[in-house]
This record gives C-alpha cells, structure tokens and sequence, in this order.
C-alpha cells in the first residue's frame, strides 16, 4: 500500500498498458530462473528478513543490540589502536603511498552578470590532485609542531572555523597526535554565536580561510580578548589595518616550515590517552546559545567502529566525496571511516558538486562528473532537490519517453520492495539519472533529519543503490543506529550499531510506554563507549541528559521517542522537546517563535508547527474576535466570523501583522511562520487541545489540525 502511493501517474491507453504488462510479465519469468542461480540477491533477500537486533533479557525496557554484538559492544577498529593519533599511524604503514585527499584545482575564477543585474561567481575547475597517507601524516606532523612552537600547549584548547577541505582534516590529524582539543564551529553559525564559543573556550589560536576570516572572523575579532593567532589554511590573505593589535596572521604553510625546523625532542609524552578530550563541537542548542559537545579520542573511535560495520566491502577501492561541513559530527565520522579504510577523500562543496551547481560555469563538469564517487553522504534537504530536479526534467520529457519512465519507475518499485533487482532499467533507462552523481554510487548514507519514504525509494530506484539512513547525535559521537544496506523498507533508521545499545523509556507525558503493544514505544536512550563526556562548562545541563548506570555504562537521554520493530530497527516517531530540525538543518523552538507572537493584541493564543520533512514553519491561531473584526472592517471584508476566519485573504493580513512583531521580536528568517490557519474556536481543556493550566497539546493539535497542516505544506488534500 505504501508503494502504490509512491508511483507515479502516467497517461497511457489501457489497452496498450495491459499489452505492455503482459510483456513485462513474460520478461521477468524468463529472467527470474537465470537471475534467481546468478545473482547473489537471494541472500540479500534472505538478510533483509533476519532479525537484526535483540533485547538483552525479557524485561520491558531492556536494551537492545546488534545481533553481531549481543554478547560484547565493540569499541575498537584496529587492536591497540584505542587513539585517534595510533588509528592515522595504522592507517599511514598499511596505505602509505595510496591517495588519501584529493582537491581540484582552480583554472578560471569569472564573474557572471545575471539579467538582473545581479553578479554570480562562477569557477572552471581541474583534475583532482592528490596528498597520500605518507605526504598527510608529515604535513600534519609539521603543523603539530609548529602550533607548539607557536605556545599550544597539549590538552589546550583551539579552534578551528573553516570550509570542509583538505586543510580542514590535516589540522585536526594534528591536533589529535599533539593532543590539543580542537573546538569545531559551524562556517554558517552567527557571529553571536561564533563570539561565545571562542570566548568559552578561552582559545588563543583559531584555523581559519582568507574568506571566512575577511567576512565574518574581521566583524568579531575585537570580542574576543584572548586571541592571539589567527592561521588561515590558504595563503597568505590581503593585510587590513582593523586588526587589533596582538593578533598575528600566520599561513598554515609557515607554521608547517616552522614545525619542520622544531627540535622535536622532548614531545613524546604529550600523546592522547583514550579518555582525553579529541574535539569540542558546537551544535545548536534550543535557547540560541549553541552547546560545546566534549567528544573523547575513544567516544570517536567507538562510534567510527559502529558505522564501518554498516558499509559492506570498505576498502581501498571506494572514494567518498566530502562537501558537507566537518564541524558536523555526520561529516567527521564519515571521513575518519574513510581514512581508516584506505579510501579516498575528494572534496567538494554544495556550490561545486554537480555540473548544475551554482558556482560551475556551464558546459564545464562539476565535482561528482571528475571524482566519480562510489561512497556519498548526504542530508535529506539536497536529496529532495536532486529529487525535484529530476522530476522537472521528468515533466519536460515528450510523452513517449515520459510514460517509459514512469513505467520503468513504478516495475522497479515493485521489484525492490520484493528484493529483486532490474539489470535491464538500470542500465538503459536510469543510466542517464545516475550520472548526476557521476554514475558510480554504490552506497548514499543519509542522516541529519528523516528523509521521506517517496524521496528515500526515488534514490533507491534511480541511482540503483541502497540508501543508509542514520540516527545519531553530536551527543553520541554520531553514532547510533544505520539501517543495514540490503533493508529495502523506508521510514525507519536500522538496528542500533555494534559500539551501542538502545533502551527505550517510558514517557508518561507523552503516553508512551516501553509496555505498548505491537510495538515497544518510548523514549530513546542510547548506551556504550560513543557516548561523549558531555557539555563543556555546563554540569547542569551534562547531568540531564546523562547518566550513568549501576555497571559504570554511559548513556545519553536523547530526547527523541521511538519504537522497535519485531526485527530490532528503531522507528522515530516523536521528539519530546518542542524542538525541531527544518529541512534544511536549522533547529526551530516552537516554543520561542510562540513566545515572541503570543502576546500580541491579535492573537489570543498561537501553537506553531515545523516539520523536518518541510523548509518552514506554519501556525494555528485563534485570534481576538475583537480585533480581527476591526482588522477585516479595516481591510474592507464583510463576513460571519467563520467566514473571516476561513479567508484566505485575512489569513495573508494576520500573517503581515505576524511577520512584523517577530522581526521585532528578532525571530530569525527560517523561525517565521509563512502560513496560518485561523481558528474560529477557541482552544479550552474541554476540547482536550490544551491542558488545565492551558499548555499547547501538541499532539491533539497536530491532530485536530492535520487536513490543514497538509494543506499548508502542499499536500493533496481529498
């Protein structure tokens, strides 16, 4: 049932379709014996029905675990590699002259003016170039010494703030072998925001590019004292007067030449312990203020041991492309998986990625066409635009090829979510789609919000390869659970990894319960070496979300509600907070956007709604009868109060009024509800919409409110 709403809809004459079913039919008899002897997908077939995780005892709440690691969590990649800087040793004997980052080179740099005046950059780019593990490992051997030289001292602070590229990882191998806690920040973080995480982390030293420190380091720098260095990762930048004074500019390639020339000699003790802090990453918090995660050298191995599991044949054969930020723990573990494989990295970014890219003049080839990766990760907001694209080219098809398409679309559907595979389709029909991403993807890993069923099988079914979709947070390294790459089912993220277990905990708020039936529900909490040490400077917050067993295990309150399955893969159904993760990554308060609109003499009471499928948030509102009345006098609307409140012309009239106070309210851009329904009732706790003390029932409301909340996001409302 799930897949017949998936298809897509085509216009062809029932007799020809019924002829054209009949063949397909006689097709995939003669093809199922042949395929059936050949093709190893019948154990595919067979492992996608296994049960894949178990609870530990009969006890409700009891946790579960891989059925690969039922006896003992795994922790470690490689024996006696229990460190960051002992794995990137490993690594560099066993793949030394292998390649391990690749940049593409810049030909051309131009300015394109748009019709409307406006300029856009546009770059023509060369052959990828290559560092192996042996030219990586000296390099970050020289910068390691040189911030020494420079007065870092080990288990110190300092901070990184700088595009995901090759400097980005050579930086962090160093701090990792020196044992200096790298502090990541986000390049698209505001400067408040930035300006805190320096300042808490009282760090004298930050790793930075030309471009990010002439923009958004250059507004800053005067609020942050104890700045004394300042290294860009890519030449030597223009010279600006503004500088305060006691702030040095370093290139990263000097600070290498000083570490070269550093007598080395008395460095040995300052090696990393597993226990000691590998990097502090800043991920956005619900009150504005982003929270620093303290994540171990063994949290990190941990997690990157859980998630190889995952990717089946890892190797020396794979290349992954790198676009998405490396202050994102997503991004990081996938990289350092890599690395601890002999893959290849090449970078890239989300302007740069495809040949339609923005910043890719036309008719020259982006990075994906160059690189031709066979490893991707990628987070559901840039799948669902491959996704419309597609789509678009889809509609602008003649009609002959358009319904081939489709038809070819909706067999394989129905072949995947039996396990089989389609040879024929994939290689004359969906050849075209999969060069969109360079033709050679094996495996798209997905995680950083839920990606949607439709969108899920449209990858599976034109880039021909399994999609692993991940749970995990900063919190617990990243790692928690990925769905296994022969689970063809959608909306659901897989068995918890190998390094951890899962548990799930009643909320009686909430109404969910480890007891529930079909399924256990509840909320998520995730157990074993990956989760992290907790928040920097914040005891308070570290003690809420964390806690520690009777056996001394770790485990981290998520916050998330979710269910399992009779074959051990979680489902997400719920989140406790009233925070939620736009589309596009951005994390919304409802609370806070309700806040800041509640009192105005408009709004009687106000619930906002966001969801991680959508790229904005809605709202239901009961207005004051009073001043609505006057608004549509106003405004020149006759009309009952159902009708006032069912127009959408007054709906677009309370939005302005809406949109007005949360600038002033300083609402950011993404927080703003862009559609309204009016509620000509109010919301009492006779409705059951609200409690006795008048707090939001979410649920209910949802509920109640659902035909409109399809409406506002576009939906087909029957």
């Amino acid at each position: 049932p799930q897949a017949a709403k998936m298809k897509l809809k085509h216009n062809i004459n029932p007799v020809l379709l019924q002829f054209i079913n009949f063949i397909i039919l006689v097709y995939s008899l003669i093809t199922y014996i042949p395929w059936y002897i050949f093709s190893g997908s019948r154990q595919a077939i067979a492992k996608a029905k296994q049960v894949k995780a178990k609870p530990v005892n009969n006890k409700p709440g009891g946790a579960y675990r891989s059925v690969n690691s039922l006896h003992c969590l795994a922790s470690v990649l490689y024996p006696g590699c229990d460190t960051l800087d002992k794995v990137f040793k490993y690594a560099k004997t066993k793949f030394k002259d292998k390649k391990l980052l690749g940049t593409r080179e810049i030909l051309k740099e131009e300015d394109e003016i748009q019709p409307s005046g406006k300029v856009f950059k546009k770059v023509i780019l060369g052959k990828y170039t290559w560092l192996s593990y042996e030219d990586v490992y000296i390099k970050a051997v020289n910068f390691g010494n040189g911030l020494a030289v420079l007065g870092q001292q080990p288990k110190t602070n300092i901070a990184i703030f700088c595009e995901t590229r090759a400097e980005w990882m050579i930086a962090a191998q160093a701090c990792f072998m020196c044992n200096y806690q790298l502090v990541t920040l986000y390049a698209t973080l505001g400067g408040p925001a930035i300006v805190h995480g320096l300042n808490e982390t009282e760090v004298t030293t930050i790793i930075t590019s030309k471009e990010l420190m002439q923009t958004k380091l250059k507004e800053i720098v005067s609020q942050v004292p104890l700045l004394r260095h300042i290294i860009t990762v890519d030449g030597k930048p223009t010279t600006w007067s503004e500088f305060p004074k006691g702030v040095i500019v370093h290139t990263m390639a000097s600070v290498q030449a000083m570490g070269a020339k550093a007598d080395t000699g008395s460095r040995q003790q300052s090696r990393p312990v597993p226990s000691d802090i590998a990097v502090i990453m800043y991920t956005s918090g619900s009150t504005g203020v982003p929270k620093g995660v303290m994540i171990s050298h063994c949290n990190i191995i941990a997690g990157i041991t859980g998630m190889a599991e995952r990717i089946p044949n890892l190797g020396e054969k794979d290349i992954y492309i790198g676009y998405l930020p490396l202050a994102h723990v997503l991004e990081l573990s996938a990289e350092l998986v890599c690395l601890s494989y002999g893959c290849r990295i090449g970078y890239s970014s989300p302007q740069t990625l495809a040949d339609q890219s923005s910043k890719i003049k036309k008719g020259s080839k982006g990075d994906v066409t160059t690189l031709k990766p066979t490893l991707m990760a990628a987070v559901p907001e840039i799948m669902d635009r491959i996704y419309k694209n597609v789509m678009n080219k889809v509609n602008e098809m003649t009609s002959f090829q358009r319904n081939l398409f489709i038809l070819a679309y909706n067999y394989k559907m129905e072949q995947i979510s039996k396990g089989y595979t389609t040879p024929l389709c994939d290689s004359l029909i969906f050849r075209k789609v999969r060069m969109l991403l360079g033709g050679k993807i094996r495996i798209l890993l997905c995680g950083g919000a839920p990606l949607s069923a439709a969108t899920q099988r449209f990858m599976n079914i034109c880039f021909c390869c399994p999609v692993g979709q991940g749970y995990g947070l900063t919190e617990s390294a990243g790692a928690g659970t990925i769905t296994e790459v022969w689970d063809y089912t959608t909306g659901r993220v897989g068995a918890p990894l190998v390094c951890c277990e899962i548990k799930l905990m009643n909320w009686e708020e909430g109404g969910y319960y480890n007891t529930d039936k079909p399924y256990p529900r509840g909320e998520i909490l995730i157990g074993g070496q990956n989760v992290t040490v907790g928040y920097y400077k914040n005891e308070v917050r570290t003690k809420k979300d964390f806690t520690v067993d009777e056996n001394g295990q770790r485990w981290l309150h998520t916050g998330d509600i979710g269910e399992f399955h009779q074959d051990g893969c979680l489902k997400i159904i719920d989140r406790k907070k009233d925070l939620v993760k736009l589309q596009a990554g951005e994390y919304v308060s409802l609370g806070k956007v309700e806040a800041a609109l509640k009192n105005l003499p408009l709004v009687d009471n106000i619930c906002a709604y966001a969801s991680s499928f959508h790229s904005y948030v809605i709202g239901f509102v009961v207005p004051n009868q009073k001043e609505l009345a006057e608004l549509a006098r106003k405004k020149g609307f006759k009309g009952t109060w159902e009708e006032i409140c069912n127009s959408p012309e007054m709906e677009k009239e309370v939005l302005k009024v809406l949109a007005e106070a949360a600038m002033a309210a300083n609402l950011e851009k993404f927080e703003i509800p862009v559609k309204i329904r009016l509620s000509p009732d109010p919301w009492t706790p006779e409705t059951g919409l609200v409690t006795d003390a008048f707090k939001l029932k979410r649920k209910e409301l949802t509920a109640y409110y659902q035909m409109d909340i399809d409406r506002m996001y576009g939906k087909n409302v029957k």
